[in-house]
């Protein structure tokens, strides 16, 4: 099942994907937009990470994708516990030249969507490198998520640490957010 939203489709990532992800993840400007990628990895490393990735049922990992241009980056749900009814979230958008267009907010949005209202998630969480403004203001000022916290100089780029912002949205506060915008129905 593909999960629609407003601007971009989020679907199963497939084996042809992953050349273009694995640029994604070597490219040193995203590298040093996100916490956890550090490391170079090769094509062989790539698909070892996609075969264990693909019936791996506590993390799902969408294909990001717009009917112009095709696979343009990452949607997460990861660390699901169905008993709390939580999850962990992400996105990367990896083709520079089509950030700012909406595709970041669309993708948060219908991945709440599906978390919320498919799943029946209660809360999402995500965690920013502080320096990544436009991150940090998609989160908490376009999708509703609020600031809970900061892991101090836990994340070293560029010859300094920098902090872990972490952020949360609650399943009323995504349904607040999506009636005070109208953002389904518009």
């Amino acid at each position: 099942m593909n999960i629609h939203g407003k601007k971009v489709v989020l679907r199963a990532l497939e084996p042809g994907d992953m050349e273009a992800l694995r640029s994604y993840h070597n490219d040193p400007e995203i590298g040093n937009l996100v916490g956890g990628w550090s490391f170079p990895i090769s094509s062989q490393e790539q698909m070892k990470w996609y075969d264990r990735t693909v019936s791996d049922t506590n993390n799902h990992r969408f294909a990001i994708e717009t009917k112009e241009d095709g696979f343009i980056g990452i949607s997460t749900l990861t660390n699901i516990d169905l008993k709390n009814r939580s999850a962990h979230h992400g996105i990367i958008i990896g083709k520079r030249d089509l950030r700012g267009y909406g595709y970041g907010r669309d993708t948060v949005m219908t991945t709440m969507k599906f978390a919320f209202e498919e799943l029946q998630l209660n809360r999402l969480d995500g965690d920013i490198v502080e320096h990544n403004i436009p991150s940090l203001k998609l989160y908490t000022e376009k999708c509703g998520w609020v600031e809970e916290g900061r892991v101090r100089q836990h994340i070293y780029r560029n010859n300094r640490y920098y902090d872990r912002i972490i952020v949360g949205i609650l399943k009323d506060e995504y349904e607040e957010v999506c009636k005070q915008n109208n953002y389904w129905n518009s």
